[in-house]
């Protein structure tokens, strides 16, 4: 009898940890078909996939093809060219030097670039951090495009954008801008008196044991590096080999999925990196003259997602999309990399597996009846953009606000209150008045935030 009591209670004990393992198990499986779906549908050749919860690593993994042509399976630590995602090591390196005093944030960007033509304008490198500085975007420049393969001087691609006029005055607006991702590496380089590489790799990099990452190469053999293709009508092809000369500090790291972990681990509870001060500057974000607050902060968005913060940051390279997040009250990490642009989305991927791991979340905000004639709000409205003009028209269909950008569909708006309208993903639209007439809708898509004048 006592044998039998004594068998049940070691049962309880190890029922925990078995539930605990069929657990992990059932979601490693449901990520493997999520990733698995586009793979097999030939939209991406392959990806990589890191998801660490707390102390528990439930995944690290390669999926599909890091080569079609040689038929070459994508090993658990392939590297990926990550684009946009080095953006939160630029910053990290510019906060870490004002940590050492040798730059503030508030300080204009003549003061380490002297014979950068501001316009009259007066640019803090905080506003390059966030986006709101107003320089034109050298890759929304059409004529810079063809480009992009040629290995010219920093000189010759910083004077294809410096003299653009501006897109606006400095703080009016927010406009994601690689240019001044840019001039933040040179900031780097004059302040530190290492070239951008040399910085990241010793000040970053090796800092936080990320033994398979460094600046791009396209010339270098990096091993385990993963091809890149796009997707197009007639399927895959391979995706053309920029220069990183011009990606530079905004976005010529490359990576693996195990890495990127070991960055958001160490950014987001290490403070080896930067500062517990300096990670708090790092996640804030700021505001618009107006007194608009935004949702970029420096490198990295700060959003609401399903109900639950989010600090993530994703990239798009030729041949290559990722996603970074972090969920800091679930302590959750997830890493994306797809060696193919435009068959998959990383963020959507990185949303769903989220939600296998810690649940589905809360849904949107309820919708509240609008306090007014929704009549009042058709019109059309226009505004700066990325790369060109916003050109928005509201119309009022079966009794609903509905929004439509250019020749596309209309999309329907919820209103949540106080005058602001939710669309499809984190859109917002806020309605402007002045005299009690609408006169402007600001929007709010996290990289651009921008007032639309109404036109009719």
């Amino acid at each position: 009898m006592r044998r039998y009591h004594w068998m049940v209670a070691a049962g309880l004990l190890v029922a925990p940890a078995v539930m605990e393992a069929q657990g992990r198990a059932a979601m490693v499986a449901r990520i493997d078909s999520l990733v698995g779906v586009p793979i097999a549908a030939r939209r991406i050749a392959g990806a990589s996939v890191a998801v660490v919860k707390g102390r528990d690593t439930i995944l690290i993994k390669g999926y599909g093809w890091a080569d079609l042509e040689l038929e070459v399976p994508t090993p658990p630590n392939a590297v990926y060219e990550v684009g946009s995602v080095t953006k939160q090591f630029t910053t990290a390196a510019i906060l870490q030097l004002a940590e050492q005093g040798k730059l503030s944030l508030d300080d204009d960007l003549t003061k380490y670039l002297p014979d950068y033509p501001t316009q009259a304008h007066r640019i803090s490198i905080r506003r390059l951090m966030d986006h709101t500085s107003g320089i034109k975007g050298y890759t929304e420049i059409p004529e810079a495009r063809s480009l992009f393969m040629l290995k010219l001087s920093r000189d010759s691609i910083v004077g294809v954008f410096s003299r653009k006029p501006f897109e606006f005055a400095p703080g009016d607006a927010l406009v994601y801008n690689n240019s001044a991702y840019f001039l933040l590496g040179l900031i780097i380089e004059k302040v530190s008196g290492m070239s951008y590489q040399e910085y990241l790799q010793k000040q970053l990099l090796d800092r936080v044991g990320m033994t398979s990452s460094s600046y791009c190469s396209e010339s270098a053999i990096t091993r385990r590096k993963v091809r890149g293709f796009n997707a197009g009508p007639q399927g895959l092809v391979k995706a053309y080999q920029q220069d990183h000369v011009w990606p530079y500090s905004a976005g010529s790291l490359c990576s693996t999925a195990g890495d990127l972990i070991a960055w958001l681990r160490e950014l987001h509870r290490g403070g080896q990196v930067v500062t517990r001060s300096a990670y708090r500057e790092l996640i804030t974000p700021g505001t618009l003259n107006d007194g608009t607050r935004l949702r970029y902060a420096k490198g990295l968005t700060v959003v609401e997602e399903d109900g639950r913060v989010m600090i993530s940051h994703g990239g798009g390279i030729s041949g290559f999309v990722s996603e970074t997040r972090y969920y800091p009250a679930e302590d959750l990490s997830v890493v994306v990399l797809i060696n193919t642009a435009g068959g998959a989305d990383p963020s959507e991927m990185a949303r769903a597996i989220a939600r296998i791991v810690i649940g589905p979340g809360s849904p949107p905000p309820a919708a509240v009846a609008y306090p007014g004639d929704l009549a009042e709000l058709a019109g059309r409205y226009r505004g700066v953009g990325r790369g060109a003009p916003v050109d928005l028209t509201l119309v009022v269909e079966g009794g609903a606000l509905k929004a439509r950008q250019g020749n596309g569909p209309p999309r329907d708006l919820r209103y949540l209150g106080d005058g602001v309208f939710h669309g499809t993903g984190r859109d917002r639209y806020r309605v402007i008045r002045e005299g009690g007439r609408v006169v402007a809708l600001q929007l709010d898509l996290v990289s651009v935030v921008t007032r639309l004048a109404r036109q009719s």
